[in-house]
């Protein structure tokens, strides 16, 4: 991967200390405040964030950072970026407060409005996933040696992931229709780890209704996409992550390796 801008074990090495330093709030006597959007944060998001950010400043000093505990930049400025770090220091909060192992370290790089490469940490599983479209993708367990993932050709079951706090009308009708097509297993899930199931072959689909941010997918859609993955929006194209007023992203897809037939049913773009 030397055509990326950045050494990679360096910023898989900084994405496991990130990790690392979340764990020491885990399971703990936490306070929690809420954020002016009402999302809770906690000392290990701040602790983290800080972490990331010095360490993208010494591994791409030309490359500015935005991450969700740090996304004050005015729109005058970001509009210009043409490239850019992306970065949820801890994606899954009400996950990480309630106690469950469902949370991750996300850094994503932005090039154009595309997402080029990511990293997913996994702190309390001890793993790391990443990978780039075109690139490939891969997960390491603990000390293990990096092993490369792909998705699976479409199950049976079709194993569909699916937030374990959101859902909403436009999911459950879809749900439905995939039913209509043959037998479906649900698995509730938080955080970018929703994506990563997929990358790795234990999944084949999961259709997002409900709000997320930029930071909330940039990475694990890199992974996703390394492995053969797709992630897509209601229009049917690339998800992509254009500078604009707001980080909100719009409703999505994502998707391993899907027949035809299946994703007709989805009716994107119509």
């Amino acid at each position: 991967m030397s055509e990326l801008p950045f050494d990679l074990d360096s910023l898989l090495e900084l994405t496991s200390s990130a990790g690392a330093e979340t764990l020491k709030w885990w399971r703990s006597d936490l306070e929690v405040t809420d954020k002016a959007d009402a999302s809770p944060v906690t000392a290990a998001d701040i602790a983290a964030h800080q972490l990331i950010a010095r360490g993208l400043q010494q591994l791409t000093p030309d490359i500015p950072v935005l991450s969700e505990e740090d996304a004050e930049t005015p729109f005058a400025i970001r509009q210009h970026w043409q490239r850019f770090w992306l970065v949820d220091p801890l994606d899954g909060t009400k996950e990480f407060i309630a106690g469950t192992d469902e949370f991750t370290v996300n850094i994503a790089l932005i090039e154009q409005g595309q997402v080029r490469f990511g990293v997913v940490g996994v702190p309390a599983r001890d793993s790391l996933f990443w990978g780039g479209k075109g690139l490939g993708a891969w997960r390491r367990l603990g000390q293990q040696a990096a092993q490369s993932i792909q998705c699976r050709p479409q199950g049976s079951p079709m194993v569909v992931v699916a937030s374990r706090r959101h859902t909403s009308p436009e999911q459950e009708a879809l749900l439905a229709r995939l039913a209509s097509h043959g037998d479906i297993q649900r698995v509730n899930i938080g955080s970018s780890l929703k994506f990563c199931l997929i990358a790795e072959g234990n999944a084949d689909l999961y259709p997002r209704y409900a709000p997320t941010s930029q930071w909330d997918t940039g990475a694990a859609q890199a992974v996703l996409e390394g492995a053969g993955g797709q992630v897509l929006g209601m229009d049917g194209r690339r998800f992509d992550y254009p500078q604009r007023s707001t980080w909100l992203n719009p409703h999505f897809i994502a998707l391993g390796q899907i027949d035809s037939t299946l994703l007709a049913s989805l009716q994107l773009g119509a």
